[in-house]
């Protein structure tokens, strides 16, 4: 084949190369040709522009999804789901509308994924439930976790059992063991964060100093206030409490409170200023 290929010409009315060459090439050197009936013309079609191509990219994806539920899982629209690369389902899996599977992507037994969610070398555990508008890339989801609405899990997190990760949070190579929650509004990156752990509203690692990245470590039972920016590296220590509206840049002892707020102040009778009067 190798040599048949590199005789071809495209000396044809179209200036084009033709694969199907090879066959009076084949019978030149002597060599058997025998024809092959297809049962779909579709196998075989060619393309010649973006609208043939679209239409064998859609036959190509009704195979994967018959497959799929072939295998035991629910597709609420199979014309509207694509997988671009390897799905391994397991039992009882439900997938929503508009889902794309990218890489190499496996589901756990009873899994839900809404609809708008694009996964993409993913490993997910038995009855994790995925809300709409996610994008899981790289990560490890522990069974029985709860992701989104509109979460985004970068590479290299990993979620232990029963982790809940809400709407609008971003991890990025963090470790969340089980039963922790991240509900809302939060970036965690270089981040260790340890079991049953509450991150409020509104947290951010701030993990990057401009040249070099540093990690967060939250122990056991820590309660993170909404608001608080933790700049790394610092440690909070098992069961302490960082107050809503802090900036901790040094390691927080165990079992401890930690407010770094400015005392509050008042002015009675403040007068707003007012823009003076043009001449």
């Amino acid at each position: 084949m190798r040599s048949w290929v590199a005789e071809l010409r495209n000396d044809n009315a179209q200036g084009e190369y033709y694969l199907t060459d090879v066959i009076a090439l084949a019978v030149r050197d002597s060599v058997p040709v025998e024809p092959f009936t297809v049962t779909d013309p579709l196998e075989v079609q060619g393309v010649n522009d973006r609208r043939q191509l679209a239409e064998l990219e859609r036959y190509y994806q009704r195979q994967q999804v018959e497959k799929l539920m072939r295998e035991g899982a629910t597709l609420l629209d199979p014309a509207r789901v694509d997988v671009r690369g390897v799905l391994a389902t397991g039992r009882d899996v439900v997938i929503d509308v508009n889902v794309v599977f990218e890489g190499t992507v496996r589901l756990g037994d009873r899994v839900k994924i809404g609809p708008f969610c694009v996964l993409k070398d993913a490993v997910i555990g038995d009855d994790v439930e995925i809300l709409s508008h996610c994008w899981i890339d790289g990560a490890e989801v522990g069974p029985g976790s709860q992701i989104g609405p509109f979460a985004r899990l970068r590479p290299e997190t990993r979620l232990a059992a029963g982790v809940h990760i809400g709407n609008f949070v971003e991890t990025k190579k963090t470790h969340i063991s089980p039963g922790s929650k991240v509900n809302h509004l939060t970036y965690l990156g270089d981040a260790e964060i340890g079991a049953g752990v509450n991150v409020g509203a509104g947290t951010i690692t701030c993990n990057y100093d401009g040249a070099n990245k540093h990690k967060t470590v939250i122990e056991d039972d820590a309660f993170i206030g909404s608001n608080s920016s933790l700049v790394a590296p610092v440690r909070i220590g098992r069961g302490a409490t960082i107050g809503a509206g802090s900036s901790v840049s040094r390691d927080v002892p165990e079992g401890s409170l930690c407010l770094t707020r400015a005392p509050r102040k008042e002015v009675t009778n403040w007068q707003r200023p007012v823009k003076s009067k043009k001449l």
